[in-house]
This record gives structure tokens, sequence and C-alpha cells, in this order.
């Protein structure tokens, strides 16, 4: 694809495809996370055996090529993939999001309404932030330093890898802040407003949340779609997605689950559906009564 300021890029992923296939899903990673995170490969399987493909997709930059870096709107690149020859040769698709990545589902499909009909069956967020505002005083407080340990430096390794390409290949430099500036940060917000914000024309951190957050657009949704939340989650907790939630529309459904944490659920989960227990199962069966074939 194109990009105004990057030049032509290209996204990658790893797309499992059981003979006579015709029911894709489309998985999206969290914040700091690849088409290699764990939640992703396991449904890979899950789905693989009850005969469905899945493509594991990486974000813009995620797979440490140096061709950009994504934000939590950056959903044209959902639009490029959904419209390659490989994925419309699929009779029936869905997009599956976790964390980050089904904030990006959510606000594709509130993006274009009725229009996102043509292009997908559903889409399904897992334990995914609403507002981005809340979800960054989650992330930044004293409590979770443990979760930034483990983001900034995956998220950094991507920026990383952009400057490099930059300075090997001649490429325009989209980094503007320096290196040691963005190492030092030590929250979400700051990195945001270091990186993000510059990159992507916000004038800061808090106009970056305001304006890519997909909570004030969440009743524009017209096609299936379910939420998933965990009362548990230690990085997405349900305070910070009160306020947005009173803005579904009615065809989206949520569920709330007692067990389990952020992303990672147990084997014998039930979230009211038909079918296996255990995430996968209960995901594939709410997605295979919304997609043809």
């Amino acid at each position: 694809m194109d990009d105004s300021l990057a030049g032509r890029i290209a996204l990658t992923g790893a797309l499992h495809a059981p003979a006579g296939a015709a029911r894709l899903l489309l998985g999206l990673h969290g914040l700091g996370g690849s088409m290699e995170s764990s939640y992703l490969r396991q449904l890979a399987a899950v789905a693989n055996a009850a005969g469905f493909a899945f493509l594991r997709l990486n974000l813009r930059g995620a797979d440490r090529s140096g061709v950009d870096f994504y934000h939590a709107g950056l959903t044209c690149d959902l639009d490029a993939v959904l419209a390659s020859p490989t994925v419309a040769s699929f009779g029936s698709r869905a997009v599956v999001g976790f964390s980050l990545g089904g904030h990006m589902a959510l606000r594709w499909a509130a993006e274009r309404g009725a229009a996102a009909a043509h292009a997908v069956a559903a889409v399904v967020a897992v334990c995914s932030p609403l507002d981005l505002e809340m979800g960054a005083r989650a992330l930044d407080a004293p409590g979770s330093w443990l979760y930034r340990r483990y983001i900034l430096p995956g998220m950094n390794e991507q920026v990383d890898a952009v400057e490099r390409r930059a300075a090997q290949t001649g490429a325009p430099a989209l980094v503007t802040v320096e290196r040691e500036r963005r190492l030092a940060a030590r929250t979400i917000r700051e990195w945001d407003g270091l990186v993000v914000a510059p990159r992507w024309g916000f004038a800061s951190a808090e106009e970056y949340y305001e304006r890519a957050s997909v909570a004030p657009l969440l009743h524009r949704i017209e096609i299936p779609a379910w939420v998933v939340e965990s009362e548990s989650d230690p990085m997405v907790p349900p305070w910070t997605l009160v306020r947005a939630l009173y803005g579904l529309s009615p065809s989206t459904e949520l569920t709330w689950t007692s067990r389990g944490g952020h992303v990672g659920m147990p084997g014998n989960l039930d979230l009211g559906r038909d079918g296996t227990h255990g995430l996968g199962g209960q995901l594939l069966s709410w997605l295979g009564e919304r997609m043809n074939g």
C-alpha cells in the first residue's frame, strides 16, 4: 500500500488455510505484540481445526521491518488487507482483535458503518481498551510498571528498525525525537507524545487519544460485533471501560467474564455460546453463526 509520508510499504502476516476453507478470520495483535503473539497462534490452531482459514497479521512495523509503525486508529491498513486478492477470495471474512488490535477492529467498523458489511461479516474485540485516554491512565499507574516494562521495549524495537532503515536506505525520516529521549520514556503517555503524536500529525498524546479513540464512535457500528472483557483484566481494568460502554450500538454484544486476565483465559472458559469451551471455541461458535458457508 502507499503512505503519503512513508511511501510504498508492505504489510506482512502468516496465512493458515485448510484445503477448501471458505471462511477467513483476520487476527490482530495487541500493543507491542506481533503475529507471533501466543494468543494469535492458539486461535489460529483452533480455527484451522474447525475448518476456518486464519491470517495472523502484523500491524504496520510490528515485524521489525522498519517500514513504519502503527497507532491505535490506523484503520487504512485494515482496508488494504481486506482488499487484497488473497483475502478477498474467501467467501466470508471476519476480524478478531486482541487488546489494541480489538480497538482497531472496532474503530474500523465504526468508521465504515453499514459499508463494513461489504468486507466482513463481523468483528470481535477481546480485552480491548475503548477509551485511549483512560487506557493510558491505567497503564501508567504506579502498579502497572511491570506491563510498561514489557510493552515499551517492544515499541522501541519497532522504531529502532524504522530509524535503521532510514539511515541505510535514505527512506523518509519518520521519527523526529532523539533515540535517547524515547528510550528514557517511562510511561505510555510520554512515549506516545514523543513518537506517535508527531509521526501521525497529532499535537500531543492527549489529542491522539481523543481523535483515535473508538469510544465516541461505538454507536456507529452496524455489523455484528462482540466485545469480550475481563473483570480481572490488569491492563484494561473495568473502570476504564464503563463510560464508553454506554455508547455501544444495537448490533454490538458485550460479555464480561470473571475468569482470566488480559487476553489469557482458562481452557474451560464458558462465554455462554454453544460448542466447545475455551476462548477459541466460544469465539468460533459466535462467528460461525454470522459467517456464510
